[in-house]
C-alpha cells in the first residue's frame, strides 16, 4: 500500500469522499500543454504514466472517469482507450454544456463531481461541479476558482495528487463507516 501525506482539511476530505465522477481536461492537465509536432505534422503528446495509474485507481474504486478536451488529437484516443476511459470528447468549447451531458449520462448530480482544468476555457465546467481542482501552474482564474490546487503541474503528476486524494478519502470514509 502506497504511503500519501495526510491530508488535514477535514472539509475538503469529506467532499472528496463524496465523488461520484472525475473530470480531467488534457492539454494542460494530463499532458504539460506544449504541443509537439513531427515533421509530416503528427501531434504527439506526452503523459505521464503515475497520472494514468491514477486514473485506474480510480476505476477500481469504483470511481467513474471522464474526460473533456479543447482540442482534437489522435494520441488522446490512444492513451484514453489504452486507459479504458469509456467517455471522453474532444474538441469541446462549449465545457459546461459538455459536462452537463456527463453528468446526465451518468446519472451523477454535479456536487459529487470533481473536475481538474488548468485554463479560462475550464471555468465553466469548474462551476458546476462540487469539487472544482486547478494544476499548480494553472491560469490564475482557475486557481482563483478552485476548491483545492494541487502542488504539481499539469503532466507532471497532478492528476494523479487528485485520484490519491479522493481514493484514500473513499478508503477513510469507508473506514470510519
Amino acid at each position: 500500500m502506497e504511503h500519501h501525506p495526510p491530508h488535514t482539511d477535514t472539509e475538503l476530505l469529506a467532499l472528496a469522499g463524496s465523488i461520484e465522477l472525475v473530470v480531467f481536461d488534457v492539454d494542460g492537465v494530463l499532458t504539460d500543454g506544449r504541443l509537439y509536432f513531427g515533421a509530416d505534422g503528427t501531434e504527439l503528446k506526452a503523459f505521464h504514466v503515475r497520472d494514468g495509474h491514477g486514473i485506474k485507481l480510480l476505476q477500481e474504486a469504483g470511481i467513474k472517469v471522464a474526460v473533456l478536451s479543447g482540442r482534437r488529437s489522435e494520441a488522446v484516443i490512444r492513451r484514453m482507450d489504452e486507459l479504458r476511459v469509456n467517455v471522453y470528447r474532444q474538441g469541446c468549447q462549449h465545457k459546461d454544456r459538455d459536462l452537463m451531458d456527463l453528468l446526465q449520462h451518468f446519472g451523477v448530480a454535479g456536487q459529487a463531481t470533481a473536475y481538474l482544468g488548468d485554463d479560462v476555457i475550464d471555468l465553466p465546467a469548474m462551476r458546476l461541479v462540487g469539487l472544482p481542482v486547478a494544476v499548480a501552474d494553472a491560469h490564475p482564474r482557475v486557481r482563483a476558482a478552485a476548491r483545492w490546487i494541487t502542488t504539481l503541474d499539469g503532466g507532471r503528476g497532478a492528476a494523479r495528487e487528485l485520484c490519491d486524494l479522493i481514493v484514500d478519502a473513499k478508503l477513510t470514509t469507508t473506514k470510519q463507516a
